[in-house]
């Protein structure tokens, strides 16, 4: 394999490369850029839509709890208006009234009790024993029996089970205060609170202000009392008008919050932990009981979110999958690619060459009467010497001038013949097919060789040739067919420019550096600036109709250009052109052994 070809097979590798990588780039790059755009816009979409949701359940069971205590309170004073005083103190008239109420609430209701402004329960109706309970030291009855209405916190109390109560106060005739109240039963109430699940981790309860579980504790509490106690009293103690940070947490907007009554319309708060938890959780909270408790929903993030991050998967997997078909695709395209353009080139090499030996044709069309001038003087010599011999056959070969005629006759016809060998040798030499291999040549001695064979031409033309060529040239790597060939062309066209009025050619040669520069100077009319830039083109010529095919010095720049090397040409109109050819002494067009 030589070097021409290994060079070739990198070349058409790097073209499908970058054709690949132009491929890949151009279609990954939207692809990317909008998918990461509607991403973006879809997670920050579903996080809203997921907030909203989560806000607008929290809401609603808020309105469900505050509607059932609400409920439960009406119910108790609507009792306490409906019958004087006296018949509560009447225990069977008490049973009666739980009846009733438990048969429209079920068990809700778990019991009914009167008691008296000193605390001391004056009648009772239900299942446990507290006829003669007291409950003046209760911290819910202080706050009852200062208050119209009434609901508890949560507490264990006499019976050592959790439940709260509703009261209501009546007053007596002579001004004493008494208590109607009403115990809850906490199962159903923490069933209330508890159908507030969603997904596999999504989970209510209820605080207090004290940070006290006004239900049962989630199994899974993601913060700790404090963090909980903290949560609620930021939420309490101000309406939050921009994010907060606290500690363990963004604070957020409580949508909602009258700051200036004080009140509370369907406040929510949205919060997703940062620092301390091990996951990200979302907790969304609303205030009950007229602030006093706080309805707290938790859930896992990924929990929440896990529709949106199944789609992100989706999503992400298509990515992957499209961007190995356009990767397959891009490869596969540029090895197309690359073949057709290795069939281009090599289909425009082998035109070159057709140009190429088109050119020498010409060339030696151009040549072919100056060589049959060459070869016209030696056959007439030796037809002549042939004539003398028959002359000299008919007096006799015996004598002895006539022998020495002979010698030298025949020595005169061997030498015009070797003379008509050389010549038609050069002719035959510079006729044959171009041969592209690249091996090492002494430029000397092509410029020699060529210089010959144009010898008869420019004596015809009255040029004289000059050659300088430096000693001890070092040689180069090229084909010698072609660079004889750019010679020829270069070396022709002074001396067709110059046929008219004669003149003289320099060529000399010089080695500098890594290059040689090889320079064919004559004083003929020169070019015109204006078709100077022109003289590389293909087909164009100045030489009349007939004489020149104006492919010369285009396949010169070509073959040139081909070898790392390149022509310079100077000129001026009645002085004279100077072609000067660089070629590097090592190139990468070598064959490899």
């Amino acid at each position: 394999m030589t070097q021409d070809r290994k060079h070739d097979d990198a070349y058409y590798k790097n073209i499908s490369r970058r054709v690949a990588m132009i491929v890949i780039v151009v279609s990954l790059a939207p692809l990317i850029l909008v998918t990461g755009i509607i991403l973006y816009r879809f997670n920050a979409f579903s996080h809203e839509m997921v907030n909203a949701h989560l806000e607008e359940m929290v809401l609603k069971h808020k309105h469900n709890i505050d509607f059932f205590l609400q409920e439960k309170l009406s119910d108790i004073r609507h009792l306490s208006r409906s019958f004087e005083l006296e018949a509560f103190t009447d225990e069977r008239f008490l049973k009666e009234r739980l009846n009733i109420l438990q048969d429209e609430y079920s068990t809700v209701f778990v019991d009914l009790g009167l008691i008296n402004q000193q605390g001391q329960q004056m009648a009772y109706a239900g299942p446990f024993r507290l006829e003669a309970a007291f409950y003046g030291d209760a911290a819910w009855f202080t706050e009852a029996i200062n208050k119209k209405h009434y609901i508890s916190d949560v507490f264990l109390g006499l019976r050592d089970q959790p439940h709260f109560i509703v009261s209501t106060r009546m007053t007596a005739d002579d001004g004493a205060h008494w208590i109607l109240r009403a115990t809850i039963d906490f199962h159903a109430f923490n069933i209330l609170v508890e159908n507030l699940t969603v997904g596999e981790t999504g989970s209510a309860f209820i605080l207090n202000r004290q940070g006290d579980f006004q239900t049962r504790p989630p199994r899974d509490a993601k913060l700790s009392k404090e963090q909980y106690l903290n949560l609620f009293e930021r939420g309490y103690n101000r309406g939050i008008a921009s994010t907060e940070v606290i500690d363990w947490l963004v604070f957020p907007v409580i949508k909602g919050w009258d700051s200036g009554s004080g009140e509370v319309v369907d406040p929510v708060i949205t919060v997703e932990k940062t620092g301390s938890l091990d996951r990200n959780i979302i907790i969304v909270a609303a205030f009950l009981k007229g602030n006093e408790w706080l309805l707290i929903f938790q859930q896992e993030a990924d929990d929440a979110y896990a529709k949106l991050n199944r789609t992100q998967k989706i999503a992400a997997l298509i990515l992957f999958i499209g961007t190995l078909g356009i990767i397959m695709v891009a490869f596969l395209l540029s090895r197309q690619m690359e073949k057709r353009i290795a069939r281009v080139d090599s289909e425009k090499e082998m035109m070159n060459k057709q140009i190429v030996e088109t050119g020498k044709l010409a060339t030696i069309g151009e040549l072919a009467a100056g060589i049959a001038h060459e070869i016209n003087n030696p056959v007439a010599i030796m037809v002549e010497e042939a004539g003398w011999i028959q002359d000299l056959l008919e007096e006799g070969i015996d004598k002895k001038d006539n022998l020495q005629e002979f010698q030298r006759a025949l020595a005169q016809i061997g030498t015009q013949g070797i003379r008509c060998k050389e010549i038609t040798h050069k002719l035959l030499s510079f006729a044959r097919k171009t041969d592209s291999r690249v091996h090492a040549i002494q430029l000397n001695d092509l410029i020699e060789e060529v210089v010959s064979l144009s010898s008869q031409k420019s004596r015809y033309a009255s040029v004289d040739v000059h050659t300088q060529l430096e000693p001890d040239l070092p040689d180069i790597q090229a084909s010698a067919t072609e660079m004889q060939q750019v010679l020829m062309n270069i070396i022709n066209n002074a001396i067709d420019a110059m046929e008219k009025k004669g003149g003289r050619l320099d060529i000399s040669t010089k080695a500098e550096d890594e290059w040689i520069t090889i320079t064919i100077q004559d004083n003929g009319p020169g070019i015109p600036e204006s078709n100077l830039n022109r003289i590389f083109d293909p087909f164009f010529t100045t030489k009349q109709v007939g004489r020149g095919t104006g492919l010369g010095l285009s396949i010169c720049y070509g073959i040139v250009q081909k070898m790392g090397g390149r022509i310079d040409v100077e000129s001026a109109v009645d002085v004279g052109t100077k072609f000067s050819i660089v070629l590097p002494v090592n190139n990468s067009f070598q064959e490899e052994e």
